[in-house]
């Protein structure tokens, strides 16, 4: 929306002060990653006040590190974060067009169309949207489907190693397992510096044994997992200065030797701990050449056990049978160090298929970024096996764009102008992106508009390089299906709520007293 659209008369001004400066805040907030989208989309900088630098492509990523208190910015901050965690991918696009929504929607305001009437033609326009996305959407059958490697290098900003590392990784993993509910494949991700690209049938704790004593390599490894601290039950000073305390400790201290040496007797050749194990315990355990790891995330913890098949048991479980013992533990065909990159693996567990992939990075400086990269490539693979593929390339949202200008024209009234305000809005990824790409926006979109008409098809956009119109479909240009709705119903969304915001108002105190209560200027 021009700038002096936003200017209007003192008297709007007035009236829409709340409405022009939301505006103006989701405004900045979506501009900061425009010159970021598309295949020629650049990078951001960005220094904290140690110097401390992230340079990055991801938005966001950008919109996380972002120095902002303004509410309107956090509003579209935390949709984008709502993207990442459904989807993991998509960000950018949403925060898009969600600034483009308020713009328009604030444009149609100041013209004299009512805010409600505003917002109940977006809400609409949404309705008919998704509908559409989902009437267009192709499935994606197989993980042996070609459109896989291509949607995973699109998702990875074109880097073709990671997007073969990321399609390898789904097929040792498998359909069934992708395809559940609570499983997400970007957390299979790993990213170091000095190494190169691997995927393994396995999972990666990022420990090392207790000591250089331990074994570096354990073969049909039988694994206990503790989460808990692994010590004898603790005493406090006063109890220890009584006979019977000192007595009870004993007692205690020779209950933990019997339960290690059970798990001795039982083969168990990997012990990998929550938090701390005692110098006893690792005395105990070492001697035995069992190799022992202490201080593994809560979240490791989970994937080896699903991979390996063990259950979580608490330290008091050394004091149970050996049946009941052995029932929690899991097996692996093989655990081994790594002590360049300070890591241990985990190959071939009984339990679930899981893989790990780690991406390679010459340097500290990139390693981040890689991983940002390779978790999106990943999450965009899974969402497309999930919910299916549609044409990428912004030739979809040109798509819509038409159908919302023929909604537009039946629906008639007020709400209309809503749905104008949200065609503009899909529209304008786009133009960020053929921009980004060196060509006139509005030249490109008139000449797609044209051939898609003509041609009957929702797949016509250009190429970034050539500025040649193409079918993206056959070019192999896609969008995972659910990244694109959840984008756009996000963005309808956060769009919305700030278009509804009259005043904006500070509390000064946890409580809602209205006399104690601030408008904001």
């Amino acid at each position: 929306m021009p700038d002096k659209l936003l200017a209007g008369n003192s008297e709007k001004d007035d009236k829409f002060q709340t409405l022009l400066t939301n505006t103006s805040v989701a405004r900045i907030i979506s501009s900061t990653v425009e010159g970021t989208i598309g295949p020629r989309g650049l990078d951001i900088m960005m220094v904290d006040r140690f110097g401390d630098v992230v340079v990055t492509n991801d938005g966001v990523t950008i919109l996380k590190y972002m120095d902002v208190t303004h509410p309107v910015a956090q509003m579209i901050i935390n949709a984008a974060r709502a993207q990442q965690v459904e989807v993991g991918d998509g960000t950018t696009t949403a925060t898009i067009i969600a600034g483009a929504l308020v713009a328009e929607g604030t444009a149609q305001v100041l013209k004299g169309v009512p805010v409600t009437r505003v917002i109940e033609g977006i809400n609409h326009g949404i309705e008919v949207t998704l509908k559409n996305i989902e009437e267009t959407s192709l499935k994606i059958e197989s993980l042996e489907d070609e459109r896989l490697f291509d949607i995973a290098l699109i998702a990875g900003r074109g880097q073709q190693d990671l997007a073969g590392l990321v399609v390898e990784g789904a097929r040792l993993i498998g359909m069934d397992k992708l395809l559940e509910a609570d499983f997400k494949f970007a957390d299979t991700v790993n990213a170091r510096e000095g190494t190169e690209n691997q995927v393994f049938k396995g999972v990666l704790l990022n420990k090392q044994p207790l000591n250089k004593e331990m074994p570096a390599a354990v073969e049909n490894a039988v694994i206990l997992v503790v989460d808990d601290d692994l010590r004898p039950e603790d005493l406090d000073r006063e109890a220890m200065k009584t006979e019977s305390g000192f007595q009870y400790y004993l007692k205690a201290r020779q209950q933990y030797e019997e339960g290690l040496n059970q798990l001795i007797q039982l083969g168990v050749n990997l012990v990998v701990v929550d938090r701390s194990i005692d110098s006893l315990g690792e005395e105990i355990l070492t001697e035995a050449g069992i190799m022992a790891l202490q201080r593994v995330s809560s979240r490791e913890l989970e994937k080896l056990c699903q991979h390996s098949g063990a259950r979580k048991v608490k330290a008091s479980a050394l004091n149970r049978s050996v049946e009941t013992l052995k029932s929690c533990l899991g097996y692996a065909q093989m655990v081994k160090v790594d002590e360049k990159l300070k890591h241990t693996c985990i190959y071939g567990g009984k339990g679930e298929n899981l893989a790990t992939l780690i991406v390679g990075a010459s340097t500290g400086e990139v390693v981040d970024e890689r991983e940002r990269m390779a978790r999106d490539s990943a999450s965009a693979l899974q969402a497309a096996l999930r919910g299916g593929i549609v044409p990428g390339g912004g030739a979809l949202e040109i798509w819509l764009a038409g159908k919302l200008e023929e909604l537009a024209r039946e629906a008639g009234g007020m709400s209309s102008y809503g749905i104008l305000a949200l065609r503009e809005a899909l529209l304008k990824p786009f133009t960020c992106m053929a921009s980004n790409s060196g060509f006139n926006p509005l030249d490109k979109l008139g000449n797609i508009i044209a051939a898609q008409k003509k041609a009957d098809k929702n797949s016509i956009s250009f190429d970034a390089d050539s500025g040649e119109l193409i079918d993206v479909l056959r070019n192999g240009i896609f969008d995972p299906t659910p990244v694109k709705r959840y984008a756009i119903k996000t963005a309808g969304e956060v769009g919305s709520a700030i278009l509804r915001i009259n005043t904006v108002i500070k509390m000064k105190n946890d409580e809602l007293d209205p006399d104690n209560i601030d408008i904001m200027e």
